[in-house]
């Protein structure tokens, strides 16, 4: 099989076509507006502490809607898409999340709305703010779940084995792009036209991603763009990898959960999913307690991390291809490059005790971990095409999807709790120096129980 895939050369591959890069692109769009509409409270989040009264708590909470919604939707998302199908489950998904992230800016309106609805029923009422941003983060989360498992399913139809951690390292890259035009754009926003300003003109974008996904996008079997030829390439690793059909059996869940490779992949994302999502929704505010940075301040030195990550995700996601050029397996060139990117993350170790040097030190240090995180998500995405059949994915996506939620949802908690209890001791840095050593250490924890749960490749053929 390795050689029936290695004889397709770059050269082959230029001459059955490309139009699989196109589909690539999409998803890196896709993932972008994602990541642009996801951000937005994180970037806003000092004015509307300051405007709302806010304490880091409240923030915790209101971010944790967010990740626990994602995490339950995620389970139901992976399933969903299996059985509505790439395009229309992706076109459903950015139109709930892209009303959610419009949503934001009515949060007034709706946080009123639900206490009446509470006080009605005989329920306590919380702060009218977050009441509706906890609503706007739910609708948002909701859609954006859908995002990887369709863009993962997506890249195992339209991508042969060997391409699909590349593949996914310049999707997954979108999310790098989107976290960099956020701080450059949002505050501009928010300061010249409002906050609510912000969340209407992101979150309206993804109607026009919207446009292009149906114009361009179908299965490839089906698809009029794509050349005999590379279809044939795509499918080059068959039998397991052949085309998902609508007719393709669903494995149940629990069927699914008797698999340690499901095991694996789950336990990867419960560990290292929170770390991203604190990297995305604490570091503004981090700067604004530790350095005085207000929103304008931020845009530069958040671009700059940002920006490192795009290097980590799509060479995190070419790093396979080295091992595999040199006669190792898939499992094994996976495996080997995760090793390598979760030593990575240990330089956070040192950024609070050297951030006395200034902000660019911690800035720096965390881009490096934040870098080694995409690299991390383009190969742990990748080990569930490695190893389930084609029409399984996006239910097994979903289920380390959920699993990762709600490590987000575990460590936005402790983050929040953390930073109230040593701030009002005057010791806030201590706060953030525990959560940046779990930051440091989760990816090396991640990496060892994974490979106890699969220490060798064994590819599911029976579901």
């Amino acid at each position: 099989m390795n050689q029936q895939v290695m004889s397709f050369t770059p050269e082959r591959t230029t001459v059955v076509g490309r139009y699989r890069w196109t589909i690539c692109a999409l998803l890196f769009f896709a993932t972008t507006i994602n990541y642009l509409d996801r951000q937005v409270l994180s970037l806003l989040a000092p004015v509307l502490t300051k405007e709302f009264g806010w304490t880091n708590t409240d923030y915790a909470n209101i971010t944790a809607t967010f990740q626990f919604v994602y995490a339950i939707s995620m389970l139901f998302a992976g399933r969903v898409i299996d059985r509505m199908g790439t395009k229309r489950a992706y076109i459903l998904a950015i139109i709930v999340w892209s009303l959610g992230a419009i949503g934001h800016a009515y949060a007034i309106g709706i946080g009123t709305a639900v206490n009446s609805v509470l006080t009605t029923v005989g329920l306590a009422a919380v702060p009218v703010s977050i009441a509706g941003f906890m609503v706007g983060r739910a609708v948002l989360a909701l859609g954006e779940a859908g995002n990887f498992p369709a863009a993962i399913k997506a890249t195992a139809e339209y991508f042969p084995k060997r391409e699909r951690s590349f593949a996914t390292g310049i999707f997954n890259s979108g999310a790098n792009v989107g976290a960099v035009l956020a701080p450059l754009s949002v505050p501009l926003i928010a300061e010249y036209w409002g906050w609510q300003a912000a969340f209407i003109a992101v979150g309206a974008v993804g109607f026009i991603w919207m446009g292009l996904w149906i114009w361009l996008y179908d299965a490839p079997e089906r698809q009029r763009r794509l050349s005999a030829g590379e279809l044939a390439y795509i499918n080059s690793d068959a039998p397991t990898s052949a085309p998902a059909t609508e007719a393709a059996p669903k494995a149940s869940w629990f069927k699914l959960l008797g698999y340690r490779q499901t095991w694996a992949f789950a336990f990867g994302k419960f560990m290292t999913d929170g770390v991203w999502w604190f990297f995305l929704f604490w570091l503004p505010k981090y700067m604004s307690a530790q350095y005085g940075l207000s929103g304008p301040d931020m845009v530069v030195p958040l671009a700059v991390l940002y920006s490192m990550t795009m290097i980590g995700s799509v060479g995190g996601g070419w790093l396979p291809t080295w091992f595999l050029d040199r006669g190792y397996n898939i499992y094994q060139g996976r495996m080997r490059a995760m090793l390598l990117i979760a030593l990575c993350p240990l330089v956070v170790l040192a950024a609070q005790p050297l951030g006395y040097l200034g902000y660019w030190v911690p800035v720096l240090l965390i881009g490096i971990g934040a870098s080694a995180h995409q690299a991390w998500s383009a190969n742990l995405f990748t080990t569930v095409s490695d190893m389930f059949p084609k029409h399984s994915v996006g239910s097994v996506v979903g289920i380390g999807g959920m699993a990762g939620g709600l490590g987000g949802v575990l460590l936005t908690k402790l983050g929040g709790a953390l930073f109230d209890h040593y701030g009002a001791l005057g010791q806030l840095q201590t706060g953030y120096m525990i959560m940046f050593s779990i930051c440091a250490l989760a990816y090396l924890v991640a990496w060892c129980v994974m490979k106890a749960l699969v220490p060798a490749h064994r590819e599911i053929t029976n579901l």
